[in-house]
Order: structure tokens, then sequence, then C-alpha cells
């Protein structure tokens, strides 16, 4: 027997008005037998960053073959492309505006040449020919979804997009100087946890084993440490989160507060050897 994917829906729509439940309707008069999973609808309205983090932070974590649905899209009804993206490992549908472009990027280069792109131009998969200026999420995005879950092939649903030509977010490079590694704030959780663009990876074994690092953050000198508890109540820690990333927090309190630090805000990792 073959199982269909499951679909999984991002978007900035909360959870007070009907958007999110219509999408899940749109999805269920196609094929009422498709999993529908919520990654989330708190993203900040029209915060494409955070939509972007949240993807692919996430996506390693779904069955192969998912259906990623992502809508944050502030540039609804304008110019902006309706793309989907076929991984090897996953499917994306969304705006051409950034959002999908982190996932691309932990793409390994040998697996390129199996990553299919296309613009959604055949109206024959979406809920109308003639779809709201407002809400692609349920007449473009959320019919493709489900019709990409129940086996259609990519190329059926518009033409083929290069992938250069797709939008990426700005994002700065990391800096090397010694042993000091220069990065940004990328993403800010709800619990104020400000979350660095310094991957894991960056981080020697052994240096991370030991604890062996501080995150300097303005005149801030955060001590490495494994996880919140290694700090006491209302002290600063610098660790690598669930997510692969250093992130720097407060045990029982808030980094963006302590720090008065936002999204974008400059730190270092220091190793000492």
């Amino acid at each position: 027997m073959t199982h269909q994917p499951p679909i999984a829906l991002l978007t900035d729509f909360g959870y007070t008005d009907p958007y999110v439940g219509i999408m899940k309707g749109t999805i269920a008069s196609l094929d009422p037998t498709l999993t529908v999973i919520d990654l989330t609808h708190g993203i900040p309205p029209q915060d494409i960053a955070a939509a972007r983090f949240s993807l692919m932070c996430a996506y390693p974590y779904f069955p192969r073959g998912t259906v990623h649905v992502v809508v944050v899209d502030p540039g609804v009804g304008g110019q902006r492309r309706a793309i989907a993206i076929q991984l090897p490992t996953a499917v994306l549908v969304g705006p051409d505006n950034g959002v999908l472009s982190g996932v691309l990027t932990q793409v390994p280069p040998e697996q390129w040449p199996q990553v299919k792109a296309v613009q959604l131009t055949n109206a024959t998969y979406w809920r109308s020919p003639h779809p709201s200026t407002t809400f692609h999420g349920r007449d473009i995005f959320a019919p493709v979804g489900a019709f990409l879950a129940t086996g259609v092939p990519i190329t059926d649903l518009g033409e083929r997009v290069e992938l250069p030509s797709l939008v990426h977010l700005p994002q700065p490079p990391l800096v090397y100087q010694g042993d000091r590694l220069s990065g940004y704030i990328q993403h800010i959780d709800q619990f104020g946890n400000l979350i660095t663009n310094v991957p894991a990876h960056a981080l020697p074994e052994d240096i991370r084993a030991n604890a062996d690092w501080s995150v300097q953050a303005g005149e801030r000198l955060i001590p490495g440490c494994h996880t919140y508890g290694d700090r006491a109540e209302g002290e600063l820690a610098a660790l690598v989160g669930s997510h692969g990333w250093v992130e720097i927090a407060v045990n029982g309190g808030s980094a963006r507060v302590t720090l008065a630090l936002e999204r974008g805000g400059s730190i270092s990792v220091i190793l000492r050897r």
C-alpha cells in the first residue's frame, strides 16, 4: 500500500481568524484522507525571516516527501511568483519571497541536480482560475499542496524556474578572525532566546565538549555551557540549542530583555584552546 505524504502548514494567520481552517477545508475538499499537520500559525505578521528560520529548522523532522505549504506572503496579489520546489527529501510550496530559501541552504551540493522548481502557472491545479488577490493560501497554495501530496508531478504545475533566480534573503557571512567567530542574531524565539547564525559544527568537538568557549554580546561575555540549568537562575548562558545553532539564553528569563538586543544584532563566539 502506498502512503500519501503529509502536508505541513506554516503561516502567519494566527489562531483567531478562520483562514487556517479554510485552507484545511480546501485540502479536505480535494482529498479528505490527506494528513495535515500544523507546523505553526504564530509567525509574526509578514515576518518572512521568522518563517524562513522556522521552516529551515523544522523540515528535517518530517517524513520523507512531506509537502510544506508556507503562506507568509506580504506580496500576495503582486508581482512575486508562486512556486513549488521538489527536493530529494521534501516538497516546498509558497511565495518566491525568500521564505523557502533557508531550506535550500541545507541541501548538499551533490543533491542540487535533483532539485526542481516551477512557477505555479497551471490554473488546473488551483481552486479557481480566478484566485483572490488577497488569499493565495486558499486558492493556489493549499490546492497545489494537496495535488502534490496525491502524486501529481511537480512539472505539471507550471513552468520550470531556474534555481539561481529564486529569491534569497540576504544573510551576512560568518567572519573568522583567529579564535573569534563573528556572526549575528538570526532569530528570537518566544522565550527571548537569541539564536545566532553560528552553527554547532563551527565549534570544534573538544571545545564544545569542555565548554571552552563564550559569546560576546556588546560588553557582556557570556560563558558557554551545555544546558540552561548549568547557570544559576537569572544568569546568561551560551549553548547550542536543539535547532543546531549557538544561542544566548537566560535561565528562567529572557536574553532579549536582559541584553536589549534584537534580530540582526552582532555577536562574537570566542574559542579557548
